[in-house]
């Protein structure tokens, strides 16, 4: 009998068949190339994992303006569309479905990032006191204090909602499966969303509909290039990473919640905060976004397989996404399956450098019957 019959199964996700219930988060690692586009080592890493029953990509900024941190990728250049392109013919070479996570950091930048050394930009010009940017330095990347930022322009907004509409015709040339829109973790389109960083008081701020406004703009964009079926986004509720403190939090998730079910989108994915020090989801809140959301719900947080497989069968979560198990266990459904021990992740190598922490993780082979540790690259 399959010790998780439920996150181990198939599903409908939208207009995706996936293989499995088990997601790959979206995993920062800050390995692209030059001109922050992928390169044969981020396919190989992405190639790896391709078991999962849907990739989401780390985040991947949609213009320079988007970036805040040290070689991450990128997805408005021709370049860097060249390079998703051969991380998605790898992963559907592997049967794999794979969604490109779109990001702009607004205000968790910093100006040696910018274009022309400019300032970062947010809804308002409230800086993050205690967040931080990576910058280049001579030993990889040097951690630093964001600069302060500069609040928008109302045309400025329309053109980075066109910006993610220009990113989502290039993931589609590229051969994505899906679009996420990262509306998360204290980055550009959660900080419209939250009441202390958004003190606007044009159609994008003051009450709680207009600072939603943003990110439905965005989603309708996507949508017009992918068709709904092949959109999802990622939400925080009472998330605290990057300085957000939202007052609002529960109610706009809820809000935010219909109106990308009006639209039909195939999943709504739920980062819960307390990986950064924010207090747990209650049970009741979690029921309530599956009252307003019609389409599958992922929900991203510290899951074991078995509080994972309790989450599905009480239907609450449609799948479950993981984050390091995922980075150091590039096979992990086979390891859930015949109940292997996981490998450990090492901190040490989360961030920059190239093949140590990111591709030789080991993965399990079948040998006469026996699981064992396969000492090389998938």
């Amino acid at each position: 009998m399959m010790l998780y019959p439920n996150l181990l199964s198939s599903t409908i996700i939208g207009d995706l068949k996936l293989s499995n219930r088990v997601i790959m988060a979206p995993l920062t690692r800050m390995r692209a190339g030059p001109g922050n586009a992928p390169t044969k080592l981020n396919a190989e890493y992405y190639g790896q994992r391709a078991s999962a029953g849907l990739i989401i990509t780390e985040a991947t900024q949609i213009s320079q303006q988007g970036q805040g941190y040290l070689d991450t990728p990128g997805i408005y250049t021709d370049e860097q569309e060249a390079g998703w392109k051969h991380v998605v013919e790898r992963v559907h070479s592997r049967s794999g479905l794979i969604a490109l996570q779109l990001w702009h950091v607004g205000r968790i930048s910093h100006s040696k990032l910018q274009p022309n050394n400019a300032l970062p930009v947010a809804p308002s010009a409230i800086p993050a006191p205690a967040a931080t940017a990576r910058i280049p330095h001579e030993d990889g990347f040097l951690r630093v204090l964001c600069d302060g930022p500069r609040a928008l322009e109302l045309e400025e907004i329309l053109g980075i909602v066109n910006d993610y509409r220009n990113s989502a015709i290039r993931a589609k040339r590229a051969g994505f499966d899906a679009i996420e829109v990262h509306a998360a973790n204290g980055y550009l389109l959660n900080q419209f969303l939250s009441t202390n960083t958004n003190q606007r008081t044009d159609s994008y701020g003051g009450c709680l509909e207009n600072r939603a406004r943003i990110v439905l703009d965005v989603v309708d964009a996507v949508v017009s290039v992918f068709g709904a079926g092949r959109v999802g986004v990622r939400l925080s509720p009472n998330g605290i990473f990057n300085d957000i403190e939202d007052t609002d939090a529960e109610e706009m998730t809820s809000y935010l919640a219909r109106g990308f079910s009006e639209r039909g989108l195939a999943y709504l994915h739920i980062a819960e905060p307390d990986w950064a020090g924010g207090a747990p989801l209650s049970d009741e809140f979690r029921k309530s976004i599956r009252d307003n959301f019609k389409g599958a719900l992922i929900f991203c947080s510290n899951y074991t397989a078995a509080k994972a497989e309790k989450i599905i069968s009480s239907n609450i979560a449609d799948a479950v996404a993981f984050g390091r198990a995922f980075l150091a266990n590039p096979d992990l459904p086979e390891r859930f399956r015949v109940s292997s021990p996981l490998n450990e992740a090492d901190s040490k190598t989360f961030y920059c450098g190239a093949e140590i922490g990111y591709t030789d993780y080991p993965a399990l082979t079948k040998d006469k019957g026996n699981s064992e540790l396969e000492h090389k690259n998938s």
